[in-house]
């Protein structure tokens, strides 16, 4: 099944999922050789998989553990430049579905994937306050006082 990352109009369309997966006050991110910043656990929905099954797919593939998800957080429309190999500049218009994941006890993850540009991934556990640059940036806030409810966030970063 094919990424659902699509050209439109000398652009791009990516519909993601995203997995918030926390112990001990910190949230697990991504990194990779290639970028200053961290990203959130997750990759894109294929086609035919709903946003659900692609989350589970995703956490499974970069941490080598089979999670459930708590629930739906966030709904997250994003704008902004693409900096990856071949396709810098392009504008991407993304999609995002942010879920809560139930962490098993013990949890001790292992990325052996690799990121879209070939940079090899590795993750990393962050306090929500730490210094360093990690996407999407509401997590600092909206994860600090986490609600019930589902949240829609729009962001422009062109």
């Amino acid at each position: 099944m094919q990424d659902l990352t699509l050209p439109v109009d000398g652009g791009i369309l990516n519909i993601r999922v995203g997995a918030i997966i926390m112990k001990d006050g910190k949230i697990l991110m991504v990194g990779n050789d290639r970028t200053d910043y961290d990203y959130s656990v997750g990759g894109r929905v294929r086609f035919g998989e709903s946003a659900e099954d692609a989350v589970v797919r995703e956490v499974y593939e970069e941490t080598g553990v089979r999670m459930k998800i708590d629930r739906l957080g966030f709904i997250h429309e994003n704008f902004f430049r693409s900096d990856v190999p071949g396709k810098e500049g392009k504008i991407v218009y993304e999609i995002s579905f942010y879920f809560y994941m139930n962490v098993p006890e013990g949890f001790e993850p292992v990325c052996e994937s690799f990121e879209e540009g070939g940079a090899r991934e590795r993750l990393e556990w962050l306090d929500l306050d730490a210094k360093k640059t990690f996407y999407p940036e509401f997590f600092r806030t909206e994860l600090a006082k986490p609600s019930d409810g589902v949240k829609h966030i729009l962001t422009r970063d062109l």
